[in-house]
C-alpha cells in the first residue's frame, strides 16, 4: 500500500476566554447568586465594546463554552441584558431555574420591551432592573420586576430611601449593589433590602477557559439560510456539518436543562429538529452577535471536518450490512479534546451524544470505535492494522487512500 502523510500539524489557535463572577449574598451572608461579567482579558476591568456583542459573548462563554456548573455550581446567575436581546427574547434560549434576567438602565419600557418581559415572566424568569433610580414611566417594568437593583456608589442614603418609599407596595425583593463596608451593609439591612452584592463580600473573580472558533463565512452563510422561511433542516446541517465551532455550541446548547430529551443525539440534524425552527434562528442569531474576532481557525480544527468526512466516506464504503448513521458526527468531535485542552471524557459528559458515539470517542469501542480506530491507524501510517480493521469493517482497502483524498479535498472547500 501507498504511504500518505499525515494530516496537517495542529499548532493551536484557540483563543482563551475570560467571564468573571461576583457571588451576591442574602442577609445571613449566605449564597444566593453569581452575577456573570464579561472579561476580555485576566485584567479586572470592564472593556469597552457594545452591549449586545457583550452579553452575546458572556452567554456563549458562560453556558456553551466554559459551562454554567462549572461557573456557579448550580446557584442563579444574573446576566445583563440590552433592550435589543430583550426584544429578541435572547433569555428564553437559556434555562429558567438558573437564570436571572438583569434589565439594564438605560433600557426603555417601551410596548415592544414590556411585551418581551411579560413573555420571560409569565414563562417563569425572574426579572431583576439594574441600578434603578425611580423615574415616571418605569411602573411597568416595576410591577414586573422580582428583584430590584439598588447602586449604593450611585446615590446617597436618604436619595435610597425616597426611590424606595416611591416602590411601596411592590413584590419585587431588593438587592443592594457595590456595597463596600459594614456600615453600608448594615444600613442596607435596615432599609429592608434581602440581598448584597460588592467589594465588602468579594470582587469579581475572573474564571478562564478556551473557545473553539467559528468560521465567519460559514456562520454568515448559516445565517443567510436560517432566516430563509421554511428552511431546509438538511441544509443547515450540511453547513453546521462544516464548523466544529458552531457544532459544539449547538450540542452543548441542546445539553442544557432546558430541554428535556427523551434520546441521545445521533446526528447534527437531529439536533436542529429537537430545537425547531425559531430556536434554530435564534441560536444562531446569538452566535452571530459573538462572533466579532477576525482571524482563520486552526488546522486542527479544519482535520477535524476531513476525520468526519473521512468516517462518513468509509461508512458508504462498507459492504457490512450496518452502517451507523453517526460516523460523521463522531469524526467531527473526535479531535475537541485536543481543541479545548480537556480529557475527552470530561467533554463528552457535557455533550448530548449517543451512547454508541460517547463510547467510541472515550474508549475506542463498538462498530463506531473501529471506524474512528481505522482513521487514526490511516493517519499514523499503521499499515497492518488498518488492513486488519478494514477487513472487519467490511470496506476493501485499496479503496481507502481515494476516499483519505476525497475527504481532505472536502476539507481545502471549508470557507475559512
Amino acid at each position: 500500500m501507498r504511504t500518505h502523510s499525515s494530516p496537517a500539524g495542529v499548532e493551536s489557535q484557540i483563543t482563551s476566554i475570560y467571564v468573571a463572577r461576583q457571588p451576591i449574598f442574602d442577609v445571613r451572608t449566605s449564597l444566593f447568586a453569581y452575577e456573570l461579567l464579561f472579561r476580555d482579558s485576566l485584567t479586572n476591568m470592564v472593556p469597552h465594546i457594545d452591549g449586545d456583542i457583550a452579553t452575546s459573548k458572556l452567554l456563549l462563554h458562560s453556558f456553551l463554552n466554559i459551562g454554567l456548573e462549572s461557573l456557579s455550581g448550580g446557584s442563579k446567575v444574573f446576566i445583563n441584558f440590552t433592550q435589543n436581546l430583550l426584544v429578541k427574547e435572547i433569555p428564553a434560549l437559556f434555562p429558567i431555574e438558573q437564570t436571572v434576567v438583569e434589565i439594564l438602565e438605560d433600557v426603555k419600557p417601551e410596548d415592544e420591551v414590556i411585551r418581551a418581559c411579560r413573555s420571560l415572566s409569565q414563562k417563569g424568569y425572574l426579572l431583576a432592573l439594574d441600578d434603578f433610580v425611580f423615574q415616571a414611566g418605569m411602573e411597568p417594568l416595576i410591577e414586573l420586576a422580582d428583584i430590584i437593583k439598588v447602586d449604593f456608589r450611585q446615590i446617597n442614603v436618604a436619595e435610597i430611601q425616597a426611590n424606595l418609599d416611591q416602590l411601596k407596595p411592590v413584590k419585587a425583593r431588593l438587592l443592594a449593589e457595590k456595597v463596600e463596608t459594614h456600615e453600608e451593609f448594615r444600613k442596607a439591612a435596615e432599609m429592608g433590602f434581602e440581598f448584597f452584592q460588592g467589594y465588602f463580600f468579594s470582587r469579581p473573580e475572573i474564571i478562564q477557559g478556551k473557545e473553539i472558533p467559528s468560521s465567519h463565512i460559514g456562520l454568515l452563510k448559516t445565517i443567510s439560510l436560517v432566516n430563509e422561511p421554511d428552511f431546509e433542516f438538511a441544509e443547515v446541517e450540511n453547513l453546521i456539518s462544516q464548523d466544529l465551532g458552531i457544532a459544539y455550541k449547538l450540542l452543548r446548547y441542546i445539553n442544557t436543562a432546558y430541554f428535556h430529551r427523551l434520546n441521545r443525539i445521533q446526528t447534527i440534524q437531529q439536533a436542529l429538529r429537537i430545537l425547531g425552527e425559531r430556536e434554530v434562528r435564534r441560536f444562531v442569531s446569538l452566535l452571530a452577535l459573538s462572533a466579532v474576532a477576525p482571524g482563520k481557525p486552526i488546522e486542527l480544527i479544519r482535520n477535524s471536518f476531513i476525520r468526519a468526512r473521512f468516517c462518513e466516506l468509509l461508512g458508504r464504503a462498507s459492504a457490512c450490512p450496518e452502517t451507523p448513521p453517526a460516523l460523521f458526527t463522531m469524526g467531527l468531535f473526535s479531535s475537541v479534546n485536543a481543541i479545548l485542552d480537556q480529557p475527552m471524557e470530561a467533554i463528552v459528559e457535557q455533550l448530548p451524544l449517543s451512547h454508541r458515539v460517547a463510547d467510541a470517542l472515550v474508549n475506542r469501542r463498538g462498530t463506531l470505535g473501529s471506524y474512528l480506530n481505522l482513521v487514526e491507524s490511516y493517519e499514523r501510517g499503521d499499515w497492518a492494522s488498518v488492513s486488519r480493521i478494514s477487513a472487519e469493517l467490511c470496506i476493501g482497502e485499496d479503496n481507502i487512500p481515494e476516499l483519505y483524498i476525497e475527504a481532505c479535498r472536502s476539507g481545502s472547500l471549508l470557507p475559512i
